[in-house]
């Protein structure tokens, strides 16, 4: 489902290259005997091949389709700087969603007397942390500008998809996220159409359904 910002940069990034692909709307919750089928973690993304192989993580997914499309038009650079400050923006952002989720699980699946504020504490810090990072980088580049180079590339499409799922389940406000420059990026992305076509509404997650 496109509420796993996983999913969802993997649908902008191929529909963005123009890769055509058929979109099962799965659970990992109720579709978890599904999925298991073609991914034995039962995780998503799965990306099934013509040939029936399959791409089990949202990185060598991304891997394969940029390796379809050739480095002109790949979302991350084939060598050098540009390359190397592309994955630096995708592993702070990733980092980001995940110290929000464990969070998040943390306080919605665990039963209040057994919660570590501690724990929930650290990993809010961290995902702050990550946040205020990316703003200083996107304030760094200047208003209109991309995260790296003259071209939207996957550090602004994993940006994006790991803020908004963020922004969203964490209910992050300017007031309690004061991240204004990467805050206008990820609005900028969210207004194209490849970004629309694959909004959903986020919720807290279910692990049954």
């Amino acid at each position: 489902m496109f509420d796993s910002p996983f999913v969802r940069r993997v649908a902008v990034s191929m529909k963005l290259l123009g890769i055509a692909f058929e979109h099962r709307n799965w659970s990992v919750g109720k579709d978890f005997d599904a999925i298991r089928k073609f991914n034995p973690l039962g995780r998503v993304p799965t990306l099934v091949l013509d040939d029936g192989d399959a791409l089990i993580d949202s990185s060598a997914i991304l891997d394969y389709i940029d390796g379809r499309t050739g480095p002109e038009r790949a979302l991350v650079p084939a060598a050098g700087g540009d390359r190397r400050a592309t994955l630096r923006v995708m592993a702070i952002a990733t980092g980001a969603a995940e110290k929000g989720r464990e969070a998040l699980y943390e306080r919605v699946f665990r039963p209040a007397e057994k919660r570590y504020e501690p724990w929930i504490e650290r990993c809010l810090t961290q995902m702050h942390g990550a946040l205020a990072e990316l703003d200083r980088l996107s304030a760094a580049r200047g208003a209109g500008n991309w995260f790296v180079g003259n071209r939207l590339t996957q550090a602004d499409v994993t940006a994006t998809c790991m803020y908004t799922f963020l922004e969203e389940v964490l209910a992050l406000t300017p007031e309690r996220a004061p991240y204004p420059a990467l805050r206008a990026l990820t609005s900028r992305c969210e207004a194209l159409p490849q970004f629309s076509a694959t909004r959903e509404p986020y919720s807290v997650p279910n692990p049954r359904g």
